[in-house]
């Protein structure tokens, strides 16, 4: 393994943690709630990060914690500047991770057909 790829993983480990910590204690936006930081990955030359978030809000409440993520972008990455030792502070890109909302739906459709299968299932043993 690289000795750079491990670097970016450990980089990026970090500022999924300092921005957890920022988010939940220092930003004041009442557009931001709880949300879960899913990630960070950061470029091959530090100058980029996309961290992915999600929450359990609405779709239009999503789009609103994204508007006061992305207001909040360089508040938050002058104070990770303080937080880690860097020479480069990335840009911060904030996107809405769907993942665990595809998840959460997909396993809503497999429960609707199991219990659709079940008295179908019945019918066909007698």
């Amino acid at each position: 393994m690289p000795k750079d790829y491990s670097r970016a993983l450990r980089i990026a480990d970090q500022i999924q943690r300092e921005l957890a910590d920022l988010i939940r204690n220092e930003l004041k936006d009442p557009r931001i709630g709880m949300i879960t930081l899913t990630g960070v990955e950061v470029s091959h030359d530090y100058a980029h990060a996309k961290v992915f978030y999600t929450t359990l809000r609405s779709e239009s409440d999503n789009f609103l914690t994204g508007k006061g993520l992305e207001h909040a972008a360089g508040f938050l990455r002058s104070h990770l500047s303080h937080r880690l030792k860097l020479r480069v502070i990335p840009q911060l890109h904030f996107i809405y991770d769907e993942s665990i909302e595809r998840g959460m739906r997909l396993s809503q459709l497999i429960d609707e057909a199991v219990a659709q299968e079940g008295p179908a299932k019945k019918m066909d043993d007698t």
